[in-house]
Parts: C-alpha cells; sequence; structure tokens
C-alpha cells in the first residue's frame, strides 16, 4: 500500500481540525465575555473567522502554498496575541499564567499542533519523489541549418 497517497489528505485533515479547534476555543471566549473587551473582543472575533474559514477550505481540496502560508499566519498570530498578553499586553488587556482554564492550554496545543502539521506537510511534500521527464531533444531545423558565415 502506498503511504505517500494517504498523507497528504491526512495532515489536510488534521491541519483543518487543529484551526477548527482553534477557532472554537476563540469563539467560546468572546461570547462567554472577551467581547466585551475593547479592541481584543473584535480580535477575538476575527481569529475565530479566519481559523473557520481556512479549516474550510483546507477541507475543499489541496491547497496551495498560500492557503499554507495563511494558515500558518493565523495559527502564529495567536501564539504571539497570546504570548504578548502574557508578557507586555495586548492594548492594556493583560493576562496571567494559563488562564481561562482550560481553553489557553487548548489553544496553545491546538495553534502549535497546525504549525507543526503544516511544517510536516511542506517538508513531505518537497520529498515527494518527481517524475522523470523526457530529455530535451534538438528540433530538426537546428541541426539542419547551415552555420552563420
Amino acid at each position: 500500500m502506498n503511504t505517500r497517497r494517504f498523507l497528504a489528505p491526512t495532515l489536510r485533515s488534521m491541519t483543518a481540525a487543529t484551526l477548527a479547534v482553534s477557532g472554537y476555543i476563540h469563539a467560546q471566549l468572546y461570547l462567554d465575555g472577551y467581547r466585551f473587551i475593547r479592541v481584543i473582543g473584535p480580535l477575538f472575533l476575527l481569529q475565530a473567522c479566519a481559523s473557520f474559514s481556512l479549516a474550510a477550505l483546507l477541507l475543499i481540496g489541496t491547497p496551495p502554498l498560500l492557503l499554507r502560508a495563511a494558515a500558518a499566519g493565523v495559527a502564529l498570530g495567536a501564539l504571539g496575541g497570546f504570548a504578548a498578553s502574557r508578557t507586555v499586553g495586548v492594548f492594556g488587556f493583560t493576562e496571567h499564567g494559563l488562564r481561562p482554564e482550560p481553553q489557553a492550554a487548548l489553544s496553545l496545543l491546538a495553534e502549535t499542533g497546525t504549525l507543526l502539521l503544516l511544517a510536516i506537510w511542506q517538508v513531505a511534500m518537497t520529498r515527494q519523489p518527481r517524475v522523470a521527464r523526457a530529455p530535451v531533444s534538438t528540433p530538426d531545423w537546428a541541426t539542419t541549418r547551415p552555420p552563420p558565415n
């Protein structure tokens, strides 16, 4: 059985699942009270929408590199926002530790999983065997033409 044939669809589905989990967590936090936090609330809603949209696009078919890059960007953005909210704050908003529980830890796992799956996918795509092409032949007119003087 050829495992390569199943690798891309499996990685695509798993990446879509981790993005959907991240989107669900951000949507849940938005509804649970983050929507009342100025600037942060809309960013949580935007994160949820972007995650759900990218997950749906991934499930439609094998995506181009730009779609995978967008998925990585969404995951990196969420991780960056998480780190910033625990250190310097984001628009005056700060959190501490892994609060709210368990959403913070689950979100970290989902976004890290997304990045890990995308990295594995990219490596698998570049390591696929290339189809050998027939050698390029010289056209007949190029060999029968008299040399220039």
